[in-house]
């Protein structure tokens, strides 16, 4: 109760000290508040790092071009070139003559040398563009690279210039036959070199100055196009690498002519600079498999001997060969060390190897319809019998006495053999431990012990036939509740020369096919490191795998006749005749240990 008098008591004072009316202020004229103009600016960032510049935002809405921030050094000739591609180039030019054409696909009516398959995909037409497209976009979509777009566009007009004068000047002086016989201008791949340029500058513009996984996807790309024309029988193994060295060279030096023309202009970004010096990495590597290129297959691998005739697995001597070119190996390895010595990581590898000599199967295939019939024929030909164009057998099959062959009462219009598959590709994925050495602030020694799976993609030719159904008329002798013999063997029987049905038929079969089952794969290497920026790597390896496999190899040449045939007349081809062994697709194993020795570079990035 005392406070509130005191108060009250304060406030009558005031009150009687400060008399003042409403009265008194209407002659009094309104408060002003003056507030600044203010402009909306914006302020610019360089590497996370705040610049002291800002610029009116209506001068943001146009583009630039030859604008360089403040702060950005200018880049050093030396300091950026790596020379990287003269080795990947070099690589190729060395295995260059590691190659062997062969006839194999006549159902196309192309019987000269060459290699034709079923397999295509036209997705290389595409990705060799992913480097530009995705620069481009970048650009456009208003995230700052490297330069600016006046030294971009030099930079990338020099790139692709210099590329196009190397490849064609190259092309149209080696005149190397393309895998596929279409034209004599191979070496090097012009589709593998422009994806390494766009490859290139995607790496430069960006992974050196945003993030190092634009370059991981750039080259990334870039090595699925060169593996793409290698599986598209476009090219060869030595054409792609000696286009990937030509295409990261000639951007190098375009971006060396850049940095001596323009100097410190149109530079929007330095380098990012990593400070650990952990030597954790992720990598995409491309190289080439030498060791093992042959895989033999012998009487003895022979499976279900007793269904065929002693002759097809007696001899050891002289063993089917399957030969084997060079191996195009694409890896993606990344490693987390512990310190700078020792981690652990993994590996994923695709070993693709393109066989010499399997075409000579699909050879085969083309006259396997006269080799079944003249087989058939001896049903009711004696051995050694000499028989003329005029023979009922030769009228049977269509034959007139000129030779002529009529379509129409053939029993094979059309037969051979389409490659699906030449190559045998092996699928690795390996876990294991992963040591480094440093020598040098650059450079490194590295080692590795791995355990992994690995999976075999087949080899496949298929066979296709068309024709005449046929049917063997015929009487069989039996003693005793058996098939009669002859002195020679034969069935005791009446037959008659094959007779047309009016039925036609069409086959198509796994003619054949060379594949190995899933195994236990170990592996190791040595590498040398150039870290040649502060998260970037090149690195040069040679690996060693060892695996054993167990491969398969089937041959079913005969197959067209179960469909060629009445169901009648291939039971008399099954009892009487010499092809009954080949009626039964043939198979045989052989097991082989693998040694695999791959020598290669990698493209690494530091994390």
């Amino acid at each position: 109760m005392k406070k509130i008098c005191i108060i009250l008591a304060a406030a009558l004072m005031l009150g009687g000290a400060t008399n003042v009316k409403a009265a008194d202020y209407n002659d009094q004229e309104p408060l002003k508040l003056d507030v600044p103009e203010m402009k909306p600016e914006l302020t610019y960032g360089q590497n996370r790092m705040q610049l002291d510049k800002t610029l009116p935002m209506n001068e943001t809405q146009s583009w630039t071009w030859m604008k360089t921030n403040p702060g950005v050094k200018p880049f050093k000739v030396m300091d950026d070139l790596t020379f990287v591609g003269i080795p990947v180039f070099v690589a190729g030019w060395a295995i260059k003559g590691d190659k062997a054409m062969f006839r194999v696909n006549n159902k196309e009516g192309k019987k000269n040398t060459q290699l034709l398959t079923d397999f295509k995909t036209g997705i290389d037409d595409y990705s060799q563009y992913f480097g530009p497209a995705m620069t481009l976009g970048l650009k456009i979509g208003g995230v700052e690279g490297r330069s600016d777009w006046g030294r971009l566009l030099a930079s990338a007009a020099m790139s692709y210039g210099i590329m196009a004068g190397f490849v064609n000047g190259i092309k149209y002086t080696a005149k190397e036959m393309r895998p596929d016989g279409s034209t004599a201008n191979s070496w090097p791949s012009g589709h593998t070199a422009t994806s390494f340029v766009g490859a290139t500058l995607l790496h430069k513009e960006y992974g050196l100055t945003v993030s190092p996984w634009y370059s991981v996807a750039g080259y990334g790309v870039a090595t699925a196009t060169g593996v793409m024309r290698v599986l598209n029988n476009r090219h060869w193994v030595s054409d792609v690498l000696s286009g990937a060295g030509i295409g990261i060279m000639s951007t190098e030096i375009a971006y060396a002519l850049s940095d001596v023309i323009f100097k410190g202009k149109g530079l929007l970004r330095n380098n990012l600079v990593l400070e650990s010096e952990n030597p954790s990495f992720f990598a995409i590597s491309m190289g080439l498999g030498i060791g093992e290129k042959s895989i033999g297959f012998m009487g003895s691998d022979l499976q279900n001997k007793e269904l065929y005739d002693p002759m097809y697995y007696a001899d050891d001597s002289d063993p089917d060969m399957i030969e084997f070119r060079s191996a195009t190996v694409v890896d993606a390895e990344g490693a987390y060390f512990f310190n700078k010595y020792i981690g652990v990581g993994g590996r994923l590898r695709v070993r693709a190897m393109s066989a010499k000599s399997f075409g000579d199967y699909s050879d085969i295939a083309g006259y396997m319809g006269d080799v079944a019939w003249g087989s058939i024929s001896d049903l009711y030909i004696p051995r050694d019998a000499e028989v003329g164009p005029d023979h009922p057998y030769y009228q049977s099959l269509g034959y007139n006495t000129s030779g002529e062959q009529n379509p129409a009462l053939a029993p094979v219009t059309e037969i051979g053999g389409v490659v699906k598959s030449d190559h045998l590709a092996e699928f690795t994925g390996s876990v294991g431990l992963y040591f480094n050495l440093p020598i040098s602030k650059r450079f490194s020694i590295g080692t590795k012990a791995l355990i992994g799976r690995s999976i075999t993609q087949e080899l496949d030719i298929d066979g296709f036939a068309k024709g005449n159904v046929k049917d063997i008329n015929y009487e069989i002798t039996f003693r005793n509740g058996e098939v009669a013999q002859d002195a020679s063997g034969k069935p005791m029987a009446k037959i008659d020369c094959p007779v047309n049905t009016g039925e036609t038929y069409e086959d198509q079969w796994d003619f054949v096919t060379l594949g190995a089952d899933n195994s236990t794969s170990y592996g190791t290497g040595l590498s040398l490191t150039y870290r040649y920026k502060s998260n970037f790597s090149w690195r040069l390896f040679c690996d060693y795998d060892y695996t054993e496999k167990t491969f398969t190899l089937k041959y079913d040449p005969f197959h067209f006749l179960q469909k060629g045939l009445t169901s009648s007349a291939m039971a008399l081809v099954q009892v009487g005749s010499e092809t009954s062994s080949l009626l039964f697709p043939m198979e045989y194993k052989h097991k082989k240990n693998m040694n695999y020795v791959t020598i290669g570079a990698s493209f690494s990035v530091a994390f």
